[in-house]
């Protein structure tokens, strides 16, 4: 770190998160603290998503400043890793609530301003069904539930996996329809995994918005809903639906441009996407060494959020659109 940053480490700390990196809180010498990512994967893939991280921070989006190399590279060659300002905060992995809410649709409207600007991609309109290909997911489900079927013993994990899969196989049908009767929808250049474990809070402020995907073109009601419908902030109780109207409300003061579809639409297409998607359901076939009991409280979380979703579903968008009709 020396050799490549002119950082001279004085402690090293392991932080036990990240699925792709190993992280690393760094003092120096001199006190300063930093973040310290080393990479196992795709290293272009990782200096595409650190590039949109700059561009996000230049539109004054709360972002941690990545320091470059003394050659001037954002990633070092010597060894795969990034090296970052650290933020003091906590991840919203305890749920949003109170003045959170604004705070978070303030940022995340700042954020789709400013990403629609990137040069990726054009801001466009598409058919909602897009959001997730509903039309794949029964044979991805067969998949799971063949699996569980086929093992002569289940642990309680796999047992209670087995049978919401099972659950979730036949809700499909409204899953389809739920896509299919929402207007056509924007698509634009989005963080790609704006879930709570990557947006950093310290009181009621955002702190900062981390571990930003490659850029790609979503839909950004997506976007809204994975982290204004996050299944660790829905099981709170259902002050998430207040919640999440003031937070797309924020979101609009911030971004006047937006359609009110898309805001409305986040509920629905956050159901609907849950409800198709096995993750982390199959965890226990495809990857058992991932499943920890982290990992398990989220899997029944995230299946409970998207019943929860479906049940709720006509009486939220009803609301949502209510508080966000426009301005006369």
């Amino acid at each position: 770190m020396r050799d490549s940053y002119g950082v001279h480490a004085a402690e090293l700390h392991r932080i036990p998160a990240g699925t792709n990196t190993i992280n690393y809180r760094v003092v120096a010498e001199n006190g300063r603290r930093w973040f310290a990512k080393l990479y196992r994967g795709d290293f272009e893939r990782e200096r595409a998503a650190i590039e949109l991280t700059e561009f996000a921070r230049d539109g004054k989006v709360p972002v941690p400043a990545v320091r470059r190399t003394l050659d001037g590279d954002v990633i070092c060659q010597r060894v795969p890793m990034s090296l970052w300002e650290f933020v003091d905060g906590e991840t919203a992995e305890g749920g949003i609530t109170g003045a959170r809410w604004q705070a978070v649709g303030t940022v995340l409207g700042r954020l789709h301003r400013r990403l629609a600007e990137h040069p990726a991609a054009t801001p466009t309109r598409q058919p909602a069904v897009g959001v997730r290909d509903v039309s794949k997911a029964p044979r991805s489900f067969d998949r799971v539930i063949d699996g569980y079927a086929s093992r002569a013993q289940l642990n309680p994990f796999e047992q209670w996996a087995w049978e919401a899969a099972k659950e979730r196989r036949g809700l499909l049908e409204r899953a389809g329809s739920i896509l299919a009767e929402l207007p056509d929808l924007t698509v634009q250049i989005v963080h790609g995994d704006l879930a709570s474990p990557n947006l950093m809070l310290r009181d009621d402020e955002v702190a900062a918005v981390i571990d930003f995907q490659p850029p790609s073109p979503r839909f950004i009601a997506w976007e809204i809903a994975r982290i204004g419908c996050d299944p660790r902030t829905v099981m709170l109780g259902d002050d998430w639906i207040d919640g999440l109207a003031d937070l797309l409300l924020a979101y609009r003061d911030e971004h006047p441009a937006a359609h009110v579809d898309d805001l409305v639409s986040s509920v629905a297409t956050g159901c609907a996407y849950t409800l198709a998607s096995t993750y982390p359901l199959a965890e226990p076939l495809d990857d058992p060494g991932a499943v920890t009991p982290s990992l398990e409280l989220y899997a029944r979380a995230r299946h409970e959020t998207a019943l929860v979703l479906l049940e709720r579903l006509p009486d939220v968008q009803e609301r949502l659109r209510g508080r966000l009709r426009p301005r006369p």
